[in-house]
């Protein structure tokens, strides 16, 4: 068995994390391992779209805002 550790967390937290689980049985660990590998994929999938919009902007590919109010009529 994985060596474990014990750590403090608001009941509030606690809460939260029961509400999280997928199954009744699911452990605390199990959805914060779950969590973290949703935040580190969405870190990266960030990243990948930060550095398409950077190139876009680069490339002139965008709408200053007053040309976009010009166009929707504001």
């Amino acid at each position: 068995m994985a060596e474990t550790t014990t750590i403090q967390v608001k009941q509030s937290t606690k809460e939260v994390l029961e509400r999280m689980k997928i199954y009744k049985r699911e452990t605390y660990n199990d959805v914060l391992e779950r969590l973290i590998e949703e935040v580190q994929e969405l870190n990266e999938e960030t990243k990948k779209e930060i550095e398409l919009a950077r190139k876009g902007v680069e490339e002139g590919r965008y709408v200053t805002h007053e040309k976009l109010k010009e166009e929707l009529g504001f």
